[in-house]
């Protein structure tokens, strides 16, 4: 006999995946990423004035890119065309520009064209967009889970605003799923599904920020539940975790204690303890962290608390982050564990944290100074008349590789961002330094 009587689902169940029938349908609807559509946000009130320009949507899955573009078509009444990049090719290109071309010109109607995962398009597909978006024919909406900085031409950036969705919060994921156990018509209201609290919790928790992952693990719970006398489908904690297929750990229900684990394991490599940052390291795996969300945290803590006092730090959780890559699950796990030790064992120096920190400061506060000019380029005959590179000692003709000079800008050139430690590495790269000082000329020590 089926799961469902007569092998029929029940009512509220549909063949349209409920992650698909829940989509928002307004900005109202829309749950999350406040900070580009709270009230009074530019992106928002474009779309409610109806003066959307091309824009790159960059966000992990399930964070909105998708919900969010068709609502944009059908607040300002455009005529909305979905392209997958996985599928489509020059052809198809074309095919959707004159489309788009004959409906502006007969129905004055603008249309909306929505890439998704844009990032897989090459160089001359994304060229193809180009003349298309400057006439005004399509408004291009990309969506991309790769840093568009890398994965989008730059002439393409150059006519898109860029907006970075974030992973939406647990509390963000509660709202979603309680609405989907409410909606009557398009959620779950009609098959008799309850949820218990702690299911509720673990489900927006392993979720880890992605909708549509909370949704289908409802909807699969939902599923492979059987009515109980009430015909009512229990979802436990149990039935969750099976769904999700990943072992639940002791996290509290507002997601404080899965913050506090990841702050313990920075906070134990910074602390120099390998013990205890591999216990938290071993928990956050064992929770269903993304392992390279952790290779990530490791990377930047490389250059962050240990930076020169070890330059091989970066080398090393860079070489795990590609192991894992190569290896995935569970085999790749032990380099991330390599690494986190190595990392807790190495000398501690933030000096160049510190030294950045200076850096940006400084640049908010003078903006952009000219670059002196005897360190500028003269590729030209006009910018060695104007004294480009002018007076430039090339430091290897002289002794000790070494000439004195100034490199920063005039206003700045006794600045000193970078003060290495006594530790590691950086003690030799202080006497360096000190060793450069020396044969400065005094009127610049």
């Amino acid at each position: 006999m089926d799961l469902f009587e007569k092998g029929k689902k029940p009512k509220g169940l549909s063949e349209t995946p409920l992650a698909d029938r829940m989509r928002p349908e307004t900005l109202e609807e829309f749950v999350g990423q406040e900070h580009i559509l709270g009230k009074g946000s530019v992106l928002r009130r474009a779309i409610e004035e109806d003066k959307i320009q091309s824009l790159i949507l960059w966000g992990p899955p399930g964070t909105g890119k998708t919900t969010l573009a068709q609502i944009i078509a059908k607040a300002t009444g455009a005529h909305f065309i979905s392209f997958s990049a996985v599928l489509s090719g020059i052809k198809e290109i074309k095919q959707v520009m004159n489309e788009a071309a004959r409906m502006k010109q007969l129905q004055n109607r603008k249309t909306i064209l929505f890439v998704d995962e844009v990032h897989r398009f090459n160089k001359a597909q994304q060229d193809a967009f180009l003349p298309h978006v400057e006439k005004g024919n399509v408004i291009l909406i990309g969506a991309t889970t790769e840093n568009p900085s890398f994965e989008v031409i730059s002439a393409l950036l150059s006519r898109a605003k860029v907006y970075t969705l974030n992973p939406l919060s647990q509390e963000e994921l509660k709202i979603i799923v309680n609405r989907a156990l409410e909606d009557k018509k398009t959620g779950l209201r009609g098959s008799n599904v309850e949820l218990e609290e702690d299911a509720l919790d673990y489900i927006t928790q392993m979720a880890n920020g992605d909708a549509r992952v909370a949704l289908s693990t409802l909807e699969f719970a939902a599923l492979t539940t059987h009515p109980d006398k009430a015909r009512k489908r229990k979802v436990t904690l149990k039935i969750a975790q099976e769904t999700m297929q990943k072992k639940a750990l002791v996290y509290d229900k507002g997601g404080e204690e899965h913050c506090n684990i990841i702050s313990a394991f920075h906070k134990s490599l910074r602390g120099s303890d390998p013990d205890a940052a591999l216990y938290w390291l071993g928990r956050m795996l064992a929770g269903g962290e993304d392992p390279l969300f952790l290779a990530r945290r490791m990377v930047r803590f490389a250059s962050e608390d240990i930076g020169n006092a070890d330059p091989r730090a970066l080398q090393v959780a860079i070489a795990a982050k590609e192991a894992y890559h190569f290896l995935g699950s569970p085999e790749g796990e032990l380099s991330l564990a390599q690494a986190a030790i190595y990392l807790a064992t190495a000398p501690k120096s933030n000096a160049i944290y510190k030294a950045f920190n200076l850096v940006q400061d400084e640049i908010q506060k003078t903006q952009a100074l000219p670059v002196p000019l005897h360190i500028r380029n003269a590729p030209t005959g006009l910018m060695k008349d104007l004294g480009y590179g002018k007076d430039y000692k090339y430091p290897h003709d002289h002794p000790d590789h070494f000439v004195d000079e100034t490199y920063l800008p005039e206003n700045l050139k006794d600045r000193k961002y970078y003060h290495p430690t006594d530790f590691g590495f950086e003690k030799e790269i202080k006497k360096r330094l000190a060793w450069w000082r020396k044969k400065r000329k005094p009127d610049k020590e």
